[in-house]
Formats: C-alpha cells, sequence, structure tokens
C-alpha cells in the first residue's frame, strides 16, 4: 500500500486479522479522504468564481498544470517501486500479455459502446463522450491502484507501456470505426470526430514517460549508490505516502476544475454514471474471473483487472474538448468518468484484498499488508 507502516511505527497486526487492521491510518481511511477530496474540489468549483479558469490558464498536453503535477507527483513513488531488472519475467508471460490486449483493446471499448448505446439512446453527446472515453485505456492513475491493491508492479508497468504504444497508434482509428462505422453497419447515427495524434503523443509523454524515466534513474542510481535494502527499507517507504497525497490533491484540482458542470447538471450526471458503473464493474469482475481461470496468481490477476477497468480519463477529456468544445455533452462525460471511477475503482481495491485471502490460498504473491513496501 502507501509504505507508512514503516514509517509510522505501526505495531503488526496479527496474521488472521481482518485486512483492514493490517492497513496504516492513510490507507485505511482513504475513502473517506477520496470523497472529501472529491466536495472540497466540487465546493472550490462551485463556489470560487473564475477558479476554473485560472486552473485552465497553463496547460501541458491539453491538462490543467495543476492536475499535470499531481498525476506527476502521484506516478512517480509509485515507479519507484518497480524492479526493473525483473520486467523479463512479464513480458515472457504471454497469457497476461494476450488477456491484457484482448480486455483492453477489444473487449473494453466494445462493452462501452454497447453500454452506451443501450442506457443512453436519446442523448447522443453524451454517448459519444463514453465512447471516447472506453476507447483512453488508462495509463496513469491504474498504477496506484495496482499498488494499493498489492498487484504485480513489473507487470502493471508493461501493461502500462503497450496500452501507451497501442494509445498512440490506435486511438484514432478505433474512434473511427466506433463512432463511424460500427453504428453505420448497424443502422445507426453516426458522429464524425477528428483525433489529434500528436495529442495523444504529448499525453502518453508526459503523464507515462517523465514518472518512467525519473522513477528507473532513481532506482538505478539508488540501488547503485546504496544497495537494494537500502533503498527498498529506507527510502521507498518514504517516498511512498507521495503518491496517495498526489492523488488527493489531483481529485481536488480536477473536481475544483469541472466542478460547476457537474453541480449544475445532477440529472445528466446521474444518466452517464449508469453505463460507467455498469462498465467497471464488469470489467474489473470479468477480468479477475479471467486472471483466476488462467491461474496467474493473485498479483497477476489483480493488475490484469485493475488495467482492463481503467481508464485515461485525462486525455478523454482534453480529446472531447478539443473536438466538441469546453461546454459539449461530450467534454462533461468525460468529466464524469473520474468522478464514477475513483470511488469505484477504490473499493475494488478492497474487495481484491478481501479477494486474496479467500480465494487464493496458498498463493505467494497475495499480499501480507503488514510489510507491504517489498
Amino acid at each position: 500500500m502507501s509504505d507508512t507502516v514503516h514509517e509510522h511505527g505501526r505495531p503488526a497486526a496479527p496474521a488472521d486479522a481482518p485486512v483492514l487492521q493490517k492497513l496504516s491510518t492513510l490507507d485505511r481511511f482513504l475513502p473517506i479522504w477520496i470523497i472529501a477530496a472529491m466536495a472540497l474540489g466540487l465546493a472550490l468549483g462551485r463556489w470560487v468564481p473564475g477558479l476554473d479558469d485560472a486552473l485552465s490558464a497553463v496547460e501541458v498536453g491539453n491538462v490543467s498544470l495543476p492536475i499535470a503535477i499531481g498525476l506527476l507527483l502521484m506516478m512517480y513513488p509509485v515507479l519507484a517501486k518497480v524492479r526493473y531488472s525483473e520486467l523479463d519475467r512479464v513480458t515472457g508471460d504471454r497469457k497476461l500479455l494476450g488477456a491484457s490486449l484482448v480486455l483492453n483493446w477489444v473487449l473494453g471499448p466494445a462493452l462501452m459502446f454497447a453500454l452506451a448505446w443501450l442506457l443512453l439512446p436519446d442523448l447522443p453527446e453524451y454517448r459519444t463522450g463514453l465512447i471516447i472515453v472506453g476507447l483512453a485505456r488508462c495509463i496513469a492513475m491504474v498504477l496506484i491502484w495496482n499498488d494499493l491493491s498489492c498487484g504485480d508492479r513489473e507487470a502493471a508497468t508493461v501493461l502500462v507501456a503497450i496500452n501507451s504504444v497501442f494509445q498512440i497508434v490506435a486511438f484514432a482509428a478505433l474512434g473511427w470505426f466506433y463512432l463511424q462505422v460500427l453504428p453505420g453497419w448497424l443502422g445507426l447515427s453516426t458522429t464524425s470526430a477528428e483525433f489529434s495524434v500528436w495529442a495523444i503523443v504529448v499525453s502518453v509523454l508526459v503523464f507515462l514517460g517523465i514518472p518512467l524515466v525519473a522513477g528507473f534513474l532513481t532506482r538505478t542510481l539508488g540501488e547503485r549508490r546504496k544497495g537494494r535494502a537500502w533503498y527498498e527499507e529506507r527510502f521507498l517507504p518514504r517516498i511512498g505516502p507521495v503518491a496517495l497525497y498526489g492523488l488527493l490533491f489531483t481529485i481536488v484540482m480536477l473536481f475544483a476544475l469541472q466542478g460547476d458542470a457537474i453541480t449544475s447538471q445532477p440529472w445528466d450526471v446521474a444518466r452517464i454514471a449508469l453505463p460507467l458503473l455498469a462498465y467497471f464493474a464488469l470489467m474489473f469482475g470479468g477480468s479477475f474471473l479471467l486472471g483466476m481461470r488462467l491461474r496467474l496468481g493473485y498479483a497477476k490477476t489483480a493488475t490484469l483487472a485493475f488495467t482492463a477497468a481503467g481508464n485515461n480519463f485525462e486525455l478523454a477529456i482534453a480529446v472531447a474538448i478539443g473536438t466538441f468544445g469546453v461546454t459539449s455533452g461530450q467534454a462533461l462525460a468525460g468529466v464524469v468518468g473520474p468522478l464514477i471511477e475513483v470511488p469505484v475503482l477504490v473499493g475494488l481495491v478492497y474487495v481484491s484484498l478481501w479477494a486474496a485471502r479467500r480465494w487464493f490460498p496458498g498463493d505467494p504473491t497475495v499480499p501480507d499488508l503488514v510489510r507491504s513496501a517489498r
């Protein structure tokens, strides 16, 4: 988890204690902190005039600078924990890589397309926005959910890198297919949209490239100078909580930027939320069961499930705004994405940890949350 167990010296819980008793204070009450951060952001966006304009005045890769800073702070500690020398262990796992590719680039977009048309047949703008969300596979925040669930860090890094490559080469083509070709085949209305490949490249380079390089250099130089024991037992526990602080800051900034749009259209938000809730539940549950079926072990199963269920809301919002405008229904659908995704996936972290001890008996990858810094 956040590695704060070591830093605060919290005594170890008994081995048979409930999962929640093994977590640090920061981790145990994470849902409360996240709900509070969302509420604070919504309140700021609603009641502070001009705040959204101020936050969006400077952008990095079509994303507000404060949000970009929060994302980088959030991802750096997670990527500094990765043992890069073990990546070949993951790249040779064809079952994991094949399952991830199918889930992310075949089933995920198709499921969101089906849910958007099924539940929003009368709202074409929101439907299009959700389809764009389904095409934007997660490359950033999923690393946090994977780390909190004690998934396989090396596997998550490889799968995120693969998603990044596919995002660059396939996003525009899939957008054309799901917004124009497939609806035409089915006799449904089509949507014309143009996607900036450069915007996608910038998003990947900034939100994955920078923290990935920083994390790799930190581990390489840290282990070379001080050794692995010092790096993992002393250094990582100190920077671990920064990831969750970055997550909370990102949430506040994100909802402050879009707070007025969300709170002024509650019924629309509720309509958009329904297909999103169904999507996250089906993608996570189906992926988790598939990982069990493939006998991937707990850590890789959790990683497979979270990388399949998460979406790149930063890219989806940027594409929707750039293509349809900041006040469009497509942009609102993109904004509602993290409003639903964040609390749902936090809840699924706890579901995953609960399942680890009950469904994976004797699995060596089941986390010992008292020593989660690894």
